[in-house]
């Protein structure tokens, strides 16, 4: 398989799928470059090679064609002062006049692509329409981690145009080389710390997990839901009835499995979800009628910590509490600062979910984890064992 550093692309036209799906204001300012960052070393590498680069993306959800409010024209003049150059702009990412410009690059030349999803046929994964993208250059290289469990014509079918010509960019390689380190060849002992509201976005990732990890340490609001199950008092808190039985069910495979299933001992309830509310301090299965769990409480933030720092491979995904609101915070800052001093001491720590990065940028925390995941759902349907149709078409499986 072809890689960034083992190929020279002097004299040749790369096609880059990147993602850049920013955040922009009103004024159509980027005020969250992250990605964009992320991607400027693989874009630098083509061009230090004497090589000419097309960039291609999606902005947002566009659902009428062409909308000035979606359009990639508003990132230039921060690629321009990323990359020290003047990108050139084709008004649309098929058609003759992408071709003209695309063909007219010269070496070290940077052109950007209209939004993909101007066309309904990228998210279709409409071959047609891969193939006119593929024209554009004669090799293709996908950065878009983001995207990488999508099966779009950018980002999968295209590659079929490019066989023995494709290869993941730096982010997508660093994505791929991290979550393998902690799914197929972790370091025991495993930990892994999932948190967030509903445990039924994560049920399917728990269960691929009890087969590899030795800790399962829940938080957020999804602890309430298992505590009920087991007969805890949990007053307002959130808890989705239905899933009492599978909650059960799953931890009695813990049991069976020998992992570890680490519930909170204790919690910071309120009497309202407001910043401003009533605070006590309960037993995690005694929240009296009335009052809700908004985060755990010191005995839990011991015993998790303990957990984490006696770990050699760490994965994190999802928040211990509304770290949103000042007064709920403590525990996801308190988890964050375990997996540090766990990291700083040799583990390796993988942090992945718009949540778990948001908490970690929030409080300054991103230089202290192994490795920080740019994708969200791609990450989460990877840990759940799924296949992505982005990876599987550079690297067949």
């Amino acid at each position: 398989m072809l890689t960034m550093n083992s190929f020279n692309f002097a004299g040749h036209r790369a096609i880059i799928r990147v993602d850049f799906n920013v955040p922009l204001n009103s004024s159509f300012e980027i005020t969250d470059d992250t990605r964009i960052r992320a991607a400027i070393p693989t874009i630098k590498k083509i061009l230090k090679d004497g090589g000419s680069v097309i960039l291609m993306s999606h902005l947002g959800r566009p659902k009428e064609g062409p909308t000035d409010k979606y359009s990639l024209k508003h990132l230039i003049p921060d690629l321009n002062a990323k990359l020290g150059l003047s990108v050139k702009f084709a008004p649309d990412c098929i058609g003759e006049e992408a071709k003209s410009m695309a063909a007219a690059l010269k070496p070290g030349e940077v052109l950007l692509l209209e939004n993909l999803r101007f066309h309904k046929e990228e998210e279709k994964g409409d071959t047609e329409f891969a193939k006119k993208l593929a024209g554009l250059a004669d090799i293709y290289v996908n950065d878009a981690f983001g995207t990488a469990h999508r099966a779009h014509a950018s980002t999968t079918i295209i590659a079929d145009y490019f066989k023995g010509k494709s290869m993941f960019g730096y982010i997508m390689d660093n994505e791929v080389r991290s979550i393998d380190k902690v799914m197929l060849d972790p370091k025991q002992p495993f930990t892994a710390i999932l948190g967030g509201a509903k445990v039924s976005t994560k049920i399917t990732i728990i269960e691929n997990l009890l087969d590899k990890v030795d800790n399962l340490i829940i938080g957020g609001g999804m602890t309430y839901t298992f505590v009920k199950a087991m007969g805890g008092k949990v007053g307002n808190s959130l808890v989705e009835e239905d899933l009492l039985e599978m909650s059960k069910k799953v931890m009695n495979i813990a049991h069976e499995k020998g992992v570890n299933f680490y519930l909170p001992i204790d919690g910071v309830n309120a009497d309202k979800f407001d910043n401003e509310a009533k605070i006590l301090v309960s037993p995690i299965d005694q929240v009296p009628d009335g009052w809700m769990g908004l985060d755990i409480a010191a005995g839990t933030i011991k015993k998790f910590s303990e957990v984490i720092e006696g770990s050699k491979t760490i994965l994190w995904n999802g928040p211990m509490g509304v770290f949103e609101m000042p007064n709920f915070q403590n525990g996801t800052v308190e988890i964050a600062k375990a997996i540090a001093r766990a990291t700083a001491k040799g583990a390796f720590s993988l942090v992945g979910g718009g949540d778990s990065v948001a908490a970690l940028n929030q409080f300054n925390m991103t230089d202290k984890v192994s490795y920080v995941s740019t994708g969200g759902g791609a990450l989460l349907e990877y840990i759940e064992g799924q296949v992505l149709p982005g990876i599987k078409a550079i690297r067949g499986y």
